[in-house]
């Protein structure tokens, strides 16, 4: 049977035909052993750092044992191949990594191919999730491989020639012996390279020797991306394929009662109809269930779908209305809640306040509604199954997959394609499973599709949240107390029962975090039960929670008679950093899995990007009638991030977006223009959660279904000018996928307020 070709593609495809030859009728164990005898191979794991060639260094475990987290390879043909344990959805990860490990390495750009590794414990986490790739997916662990591979490679010259290692220098994928004008290609001395031990000591490039990192660099994958020549889990095929759509539940928890397909069944192309098994609730990442419509073609699948006759049974969350749940939730946070952070004595400070100010804020669902919806191949056969996926987390699709179909995990193999963007939607492996267990049932290869209706109508919802604060001010302008309640469905929900209160993790996405130095501060996380799946999505809690506060510290300042950005830089109490073990939390505060010791929360980046972006934004000058700026700042994924956004309110109240400036301090950024384009999509994705989308349900159904209710930001709507200016702090390095997302809806709501006059965000969409 024909595998299906996979998008680890390249720049120039001219240089991939030795590795093709080599490929071609292999399977992965065969390739690498062969490979052995024509290059060598570098894998570095958390213990350290091996290599596979003519003869296994000591310190490679051959009992299987030894799990890599990464591998490098470098052939006889000079091509170096690094294989990428995280996935490529857009925003530049396979590339940032290559780069650091290029740069130690010294290699020649040109010649650096890159490879995804498929879904296997041995390469460490490979969830693509929570803004960690580089900071923790691979930055060090890239540099030390290519350091080592380096040494290794003039060591390999240094023999060569007879002459000291010291004397030999590596640039541009060669070592050169200046003294006597010889110089050799890393493909030439690969093979005696792997023959070598591996030193644990090599020294990295300190910042002034980067020929990469820090760079702009071209991209390895963008060239295929827009040329057409990428795949995506949506263009992947085999012989014998049939294509699936399926009928899933219109309200979570329900279940087929019965169904009629002889009518589906009539259509041509159709092959089969299929029942899939449902997930009893909480559904975790197990599919829902409903009917499946087996097809030679997408169109058929499609059209037979439209045409079964199913009845649906029961399910409790039948009359879940956003409306009347709305309600709920604010009857749920003006009432009290279960205290995770109590400090001072919150009450008698707002009691005694020269002013009181309190508001609500509640923010819907929102779709995740990636360009491409989720697709999944599945190939059982023998025993065994292999699948082809647009997935962010390959290990935990593995095991969702031997799950259903019955195998132990080894006999699963996961690969991951390109994604068409994810968001957090394609960490769900349900989609994968599906495929999995169709593909057992029809012993063929089987691609699950979901359209773009099924993607937004079944998928893992952000969640809703509504939450109340009450501030008390003193005389002098200054916040003497804070009272912050919160009712949100936990994504606890989707795998208990009955979780119904947000967890302290995603209450530390910038509520038990907070960073402004108020003497009484409390904390109460109040009920609020789901009643639909409830999944991770860009930026998490962080987005509701940086709205409602970043909305209601503009709502001070108003109050206090203060400018803005003055007001916020006040707040912080002066240049700290703040030990979030001692701020008054019941439990301790998470940091992104990060030590506060390495990861302080530090007023001084928080001033930092509030300076930068007031004195690169215009922040202050005069602007015309109808037209407003507003500012917020906040803290995510270890990272700084503020924005200034300025909007021009119509007299027909249409609202439109002439510029924003974003300023984020990462610590450090790895490929300076990529993180300048996830700022700039954070920006456009934010705008489109603050004014344009939002997900709502009634009678238990999802109301939207496509990009024609469900609304995004058409170009015509973006920004005229996005400016993204990235502050280097010297901090430690943070996250940068997702921190450019929370701000900006508060600030572009508090730029209204500026240009209206009025209070909008008081009453957010339903």
């Amino acid at each position: 049977m024909t595998q299906p070709t996979l998008p680890w593609l390249d720049r120039n495809n001219t240089r991939n035909s030795k590795r093709a030859e080599l490929n071609e009728g292999l399977d992965r164990r065969d390739f690498l052993t062969r490979l052995a005898a024509t290059g060598f191979v570098l894998a570095i794991s958390a213990s350290g750092i091996s290599c596979l060639g003519d003869s296994a260094s000591s310190s490679t475990n051959t009992d299987g044992s030894f799990e890599p987290s990464v591998f490098l390879r470098i052939g006889n043909d000079g091509l170096v191949t690094i294989i990428v344990h995280r996935s490529e959805m857009g925003q530049g990860v396979r590339t940032g990594l290559a780069m650091a490990m290029a740069d130690e390495l010294e290699a020649d750009w040109s010649m650096v191919r890159l490879e995804q590794a498929v879904g296997d414990s041995k390469y460490g986490d490979q969830n693509t999730d929570g803004s960690t790739s580089v900071r923790n997916g691979g930055w060090l662990k890239f540099r030390q491989a290519g350091a080592a591979a380096r040494a290794m490679l003039e060591q390999a010259a240094a023999a060569e020639w007879g002459v000291p290692r010291s004397d030999v220098k590596s640039a541009n994928g060669q070592v050169t012996h200046a003294a006597s004008n010889r110089t050799l290609g890393y493909g030439a001395l690969a093979a005696r390279a792997s023959t070598l031990d591996v030193p644990t000591d090599a020294p990295l490039k300190t910042p002034d020797q980067y020929r990469f990192i820090g760079k702009t660099v071209a991209s390895l994958d963008l060239n295929a991306m827009i040329t057409g020549k990428a795949k995506y889990a949506q263009d992947m095929a085999m012989d014998g394929m049939r294509i699936a759509v399926i009928q899933r539940p219109p309200v979570y928890g329900s279940k087929v009662a019965k169904f009629d397909a002889s009518a589906a069944m009539a259509v041509p192309g159709v092959v089969k109809v299929i029942e899939v098994p449902a997930a009893e609730i909480p559904a975790g990442f197990k599919p829902l269930g409903g009917v499946a419509v087996l097809a030679t073609s997408t169109w058929a699948a499609i059209e037979g779908r439209k045409k079964l006759s199913i009845e649906w049974t029961a399910s409790p969350n039948d009359s879940y209305d956003c409306v009347e749940y709305r309600k709920e939730l604010e009857g749920s946070v003006r009432a009290d809640g279960n205290v995770v952070r109590n400090l001072g004595d919150v009450y008698k400070a707002i009691d005694g306040a020269a002013k009181k100010v309190s508001a609500e804020y509640y923010v819907p669902h929102l779709a995740h509604a990636p360009m491409e919806p989720p697709a999944a191949l599945a190939n059982y056969a023998a025993g065994k199954c292999e699948v082809w996926a647009c997935t962010q987390d390959p290990q935990t699709a593995r095991s969702a997959v031997a799950n259903i179909v019955g195998l132990k995990d080894a006999n699963v193999t996961v690969n991951v394609t390109l994604l068409g963007g994810a968001f957090g939607r394609k960490s769900k492996p349900d989609f994968i499973a599906e495929a999995a267990y169709l593909s057992k049932e029809m012993k063929t290869p089987v691609k699950v599709v979901w359209t773009r209706e099924d993607d937004i109508q079944n998928g893992y919802p952000h969640t809703v949240s509504m939450q109340r604060l009450e501030a008390g001010l003193d005389a002098n302008g200054k916040i003497v107390g804070l009272l912050h309640r919160v009712a949100s469905p936990p994504i606890g929900s989707t795998f208990s029962g009955t979780d119904e209160y947000h967890s302290e993790g995603e209450l530390a996405l910038g509520v038990l975090d907070l960073p402004y130095a108020i003497p009484n501060v409390r904390v109460e996380a109040c009920k609020a039960p789901a009643h639909t799946r409830i999944g991770w999505y860009r930026s998490v809690s962080n987005i509701p929670h940086a709205y409602a506060i970043g909305c209601f510290m503009d709502e001070l300042a108003r109050a206090a008679g203060r400018d803005p950005i003055e007001f916020l830089i006040d707040a912080l109490g002066g240049d700290r950093k703040i030990d979030m073990t001692a701020t008054g939390a019941v439990k301790p505060v998470d940091n992104y899995g990060a030590k506060w010791e390495d990861h302080p929360n530090d007023t001084a980046r928080h001033r930092g990007v509030l300076e930068r972006v007031r004195d690169e934004s215009g922040w202050g000058s005069k602007l015309p009638a109808g037209e407003g700026r507003g500012v917020a700042v906040h803290r995510s994924f270890l990272t700084y991030v503020a924005a200034v956004v300025r909007v021009k309110v119509a007299r027909d109240g249409t609202v439109t977006v002439p510029r924003v400036d974003i300023a984020m301090d990462c610590g450090f950024a790895v490929h300076p223009e990529r993180v300048r384009s996830q700022c700039e999509g954070a920006v456009v994705m934010a705008l489109s959660n603050t004014m344009e989308s939002a997900l709502t349900y009634a009678r238990g159904r999802a109301v939207q279904s496509n990009y024609a209710d469900y609304r995004v930001l058409r170009m015509a709507g973006a920004p005229k000018e996005i400016r993204v200016h990235l502050v280097e702090s010297g901090g430690p390095m943070g996250g940068v996928g997702e921190p450019g997302v929370p701000p900006v809806g508060a600030a572009f709501a508090n730029a209204v307020v500026a240009a209206t006059h009025q209070l909008p965000h008081r009453t957010e969409r339903s």
